[in-house]
């Protein structure tokens, strides 16, 4: 293997980007949702949502009806779409910068947007924290002006950067298995199991945070109009 990052290439499968249909693929499990008798599985759903729902609304504290069901969305895609890369030859597409950018620039931009043209004043309040020395404005204005500019990309390097380590992880332990002997073959299974569980709980987690943190962001500017 000349480059482990060739894993993560979309042309990489007979030199084409199909393999990006792997995001659709998280569609397919949504018609078990509309049974007339509800699964496990949809009384699952449905409880997670709540869940999401109620955390997200104290958060948030938006006036605006069905502000939560925008980021529930998110965090539905961002987590589909970690979990199917966990399965064998299916492309990870929470793994590339095209789509956690495609994910986390259009939100920032739309609240930066929202809060300039509804609230000028409050914006260029929160550039400045409350009780800073009057000799250190401008280096704070500038400080916070650069940390809410690295916003989207801190979002999407975080979600790309913790799908990719563990994915590297695994292919770099799984390429040592055929010079290995049956003791150390049977470790290798072991560990192997483990950083699978583990990438599944980083794969909720990262999506939580995600989320998480693109809600926050959005009561800063929400806020001030309640």
């Amino acid at each position: 293997m000349a480059n482990l990052f060739l894993s993560f290439d979309p042309s990489t499968i007979m030199s084409s980007s199909m393999n990006w249909l792997s995001t659709f693929l998280g569609i397919l499990i949504l018609p078990t949702m509309f049974w007339l008798i509800p699964s496990r599985w949809n009384y699952l759903w449905i409880n997670i949502i709540n869940t999401l729902h109620n955390e997200f609304k104290i958060l948030i504290n938006s006036p605006y009806k069905g502000t939560t069901m925008i980021f529930i969305s998110l965090f539905t895609i961002i987590l589909f779409n970690n979990f199917l890369g966990l399965f064998p030859y299916i492309f990870t597409s929470s793994s590339h910068l095209i789509m956690t950018l495609s994910l986390s620039l259009p939100l920032w931009l739309s609240f930066m947007l929202f809060g300039w043209i509804n609230n000028t004043n409050h914006m260029f309040a929160h550039l400045v924290p409350q009780g800073a020395p009057s000799v250190l404005l401008p280096f704070m204005v500038c400080i916070e002006t650069i940390s809410n500019m690295i916003r989207p990309g801190t979002l999407a390097v975080r979600l790309t950067a913790n799908m990719i380590a563990g994915h590297l992880l695994m292919t770099l332990l799984g390429n040592t298995g055929p010079s290995m002997n049956i003791i150390m073959l049977n470790v290798l299974i072991i560990v192997q199991l483990l950083l699978l569980l583990l990438e599944s709980a980083v794969s909720i987690i990262q999506s939580y945070v995600f989320t998480v943190l693109s809600t926050l962001y959005s009561s800063e500017v929400i806020y001030a109009l309640s």
